[in-house]
């Protein structure tokens, strides 16, 4: 919870914005966010929750430990860490500079930490291409006029996730039933699933595809042709510091 908050500006966030788009359940933030606020972490006004200089000073705290942390692993040659990073960087730099709405990616500055430290110069570039996706595949979706709740449902189906619509909403606890079935009736309503069963129509596959052919279109597009030139020097760099991470552990 604190370290939530913690990434968002000083004009804080309401419980749907803490996260992902794609709930509409937010009770399960009751208990934690109480606590933060009993320990005087987090601030809550008008439905939106702020850090408390204490609470930032514990994410700062957190993060300066994350990063000695790292600096103390090994993985591969620290040239080849500090080149991944800046490579990526790179990448992610091209993506900022582009038109996608920023949503995710404007947490980055707040979580990211020392990049002096390769391994985690390597992390911030990392996750900020992790948020960087997030925003493109929302920005996408968005065009398409879909919300995140009804996305997910569509998204479900499409992949033929679950045989019947109780099925489908025990595998989206994150939603209650009555949202999964209003989201069921919009999509069948604008032709996206077959009616008599719960599998996508013609139409849904071509949406759903559409939407992903346009995420991974926004995220790819602005990276330098440089960036993609070393697409198998990356695969290999990243493979390589993944072994390593998964052997130290």
């Amino acid at each position: 919870m604190v370290n939530a908050v913690a990434l968002r500006d000083d004009a804080g966030a309401a419980f749907p914005d803490l996260l992902n788009p794609y709930p509409t359940v937010f009770e399960q933030w009751n208990a934690p966010a109480a606590a933060a606020r009993g320990a005087g972490l987090v601030d809550e006004s008008g439905g939106r929750w702020r850090a408390t200089a204490r609470g930032r000073a514990l994410a700062a705290r957190v993060r300066r430990e994350a990063d000695a942390y790292l600096a103390g692993l090994t993985t591969i040659p620290q040239t080849d860490l500090r080149e991944l990073a800046d490579v990526l960087a790179r990448a992610l730099d091209a993506i900022a500079a582009s038109p996608v709405p920023k949503d995710h990616m404007l947490r980055t500055r707040y979580a990211a930490g020392d990049g002096r430290i390769p391994l985690v110069a390597l992390e911030n570039a990392v996750f900020g291409l992790w948020q960087a996706r997030d925003d493109c595949h929302m920005s996408a979706w968005r065009e398409a006029g879909l919300s995140g709740p009804v996305l997910e449902v569509l998204t479900r189906v499409w992949r033929g996730e679950a045989p019947s619509e109780r099925a489908l909403a025990e595998k989206l606890p994150q939603q209650r039933p009555a949202d999964v079935a209003a989201a069921l009736a919009r999509l069948r309503s604008e032709g996206l699933v077959r009616e008599a069963e719960l599998a996508v129509t013609p139409r849904g596959e071509s949406v759903r595809r559409g939407i992903e052919d346009e995420t991974d279109r926004r995220f790819f597009e602005p990276w330098p042709s440089q960036v993609g030139e070393r697409h198998e020097w990356l695969v290999d760099r990243l493979a390589a510091v993944n072994e390593a991470l998964r052997a130290a552990t």
